[in-house]
């Protein structure tokens, strides 16, 4: 026990060394390919809890540098955390649906903790950047519990109506009972179930609009998406791009100021803390 102790004391003061880190989240990796389920269980949320807090460890892991076979590795494991974060949202939004005033307890979802602080950080950031109270905003990769769009339409943006886009219905269904258990704040929130790269016109309509870290789970998906918002968004509009970066990129892909062409870019932010989404804010240009 008093080893361990050390070792954690060892491992938050200082970096960990990346060998040791790649080694430890191949291990982690072998564990979840082996569960026959990733939904919520003691040992599917103790596996989860040790990848994070493994990944958020002080390291100096450049990503790109890593061989191909623990990239494959690294593409494989995001996929699974993408569906873990999924069935965990699904759980609790489900469970939340089904109590009073769901959206006064939204605090007791795990995570919930790091949403009001990544949207805290991200309101700030869009505010020195002049979006302040935007009319109107879209969430692309909503899930079944926006907890972002809560987050912000409740403490940050408090006159903003927010379009919530997925692809899954049954994560929006979920969403909109959640929703309607507050008249006011249900005018001020939609939900669209449709492939965001059958999105086009309607782009033009918001001043700001969000991409989740999980809307496109490769590179090559990624950029089509990002293309593909650019195109239709007005000119001036603003893009807010979830990213990772280190060995937080084992859990979310990356997205580089390389992969932004024809935007503007304005701000970009690594988390050092236990937040894990980096935040990317560009803008189209106005030409």
């Amino acid at each position: 026990m008093a080893s361990q102790q050390n070792q954690s004391t060892f491992e938050s003061e200082t970096q960990i060394p990346g060998e040791i880190l790649i080694g430890r989240v191949i291990q982690i990796h072998d564990r979840i390919s082996k569960l026959e389920s990733l939904r919520p269980s003691k040992q599917v949320n103790s596996l989860f809890t040790h990848l994070v807090n493994l990944c958020t460890l002080p390291s100096n892991i450049d990503i790109k540098a890593l061989p191909q076979d623990v990239q494959h590795m690294r593409g494989n494991l995001i996929l699974l955390c993408g569906r873990a974060e999924g069935l965990l949202e699904l759980e609790f939004a489900t469970f939340l649906s089904k109590i009073p005033r769901p959206l006064s307890n939204l605090n007791l979802f795990p995570y919930y903790g790091n949403y009001v602080e990544l949207a805290s950080l991200e309101y700030r950031i869009l505010s020195d950047n002049g979006v302040v109270q935007p009319k109107k905003v879209a969430f692309v990769g909503s899930g079944p519990m926006p907890l972002t769009s809560f987050v912000m339409a409740t403490h940050h943006m408090k006159s903003t109506h927010f379009d919530n886009f997925d692809i899954d219905e049954a994560a929006n269904d979920v969403a909109r009972r959640l929703v309607a258990s507050d008249k006011e704040f249900e005018k001020r929130m939609k939900f669209v179930t449709c492939d965001i790269m059958e999105v086009k016109e309607k782009l033009a309509d918001y001043d700001c609009i969000f991409l989740a870290a999980l809307v496109g789970m490769s590179k090559e998906q990624k950029l089509k998406i990002i293309g593909h918002v650019r195109k239709y968004m007005k000119a001036g509009g603003f893009l807010l791009v979830r990213s990772a970066n280190g060995a937080r990129a084992f859990l979310y892909p990356v997205v580089d100021e390389v992969d932004l062409p024809g935007f503007e870019l304005l701000s970009v932010f690594h988390p050092t803390n236990q937040v894990i989404n980096s935040v990317v804010l560009v803008r189209k240009p106005i030409f």
